[in-house]
């Protein structure tokens, strides 16, 4: 082979040498791109997600935070409304307690007011005494031993009677209307030992003439 060919075939092989080299080295550039623009993308996604997730973990907390103020509010609400809901039933109660107090009180006054009128229209009307009641009448021997000898109206056998009942102490302690007889009085009892006051009349009659 002669010797310029021989040396253009080694500059075209040289020649090719360096295009497939830049070629290669461009390839590589472009990988390295392809790949920092990848990172890069992959970086701002996850960047992306982590903000995403802060603001959303943020609305979540905020909207937490104004659900519990919300329910506080509400319940601070209800207490009060509770409380003067209570306040005002027993201020009802009481104006009305106090409203049966006066009426109470009222309704007392009129009728001591009636009692007191009708009193004294009974002490201002003079009672005439039952002519039967004020009629003399002469004890027995047995009962004179007690009221007298002397003729004496009913009414007044029946005050000496229980003047002497009470001098001598003859009520029944645990009963008052039981009268204990004594040596006078059992004879006008008829031999009792104990006599109601209500009997007592009856047989205190007997002794009358």
């Amino acid at each position: 082979m002669p010797a310029a060919k021989r040396t253009k075939s080694a500059t075209s092989k040289r020649s090719t040498t360096k295009a497939s080299a830049k070629t290669t080295a461009a390839r590589k550039t472009t990988a390295k791109s392809k790949v920092r623009k990848a990172t890069a993308s992959k970086k701002t996604t996850a960047s992306r997600k982590t903000t995403a997730s802060k603001a959303s973990a943020s609305r979540k907390t905020t909207a937490s935070a104004s659900r519990k103020t919300t329910a506080s509010a509400s319940r601070k609400t209800t207490a009060s409304a509770s409380r003067k809901a209570t306040a005002a039933r027993k201020a009802t109660a009481a104006r009305k307690a106090t409203a049966s107090t006066r009426s109470s009180k009222t309704a007392s006054g009129r009728v001591s007011a009636a009692r007191s009128a009708a009193s004294s229209k009974a002490v201002a009307r003079k009672r005439t005494p039952n002519a039967a009641f004020m009629r003399p009448v002469q004890p027995d021997d047995l009962l004179a031993a007690v009221v007298g000898s002397k003729p004496i109206p009913r009414t007044q056998v029946t005050k000496k009677l229980w003047a002497y009942i009470k001098k001598n102490d003859l009520q029944d302690a645990n009963k008052r209307t039981i009268i204990n007889a004594d040596a006078k009085l059992r004879p006008v009892f008829g031999g009792k030992k104990k006599v109601d006051m209500f009997q007592m009349t009856k047989l205190v009659s007997q002794h009358m003439s």
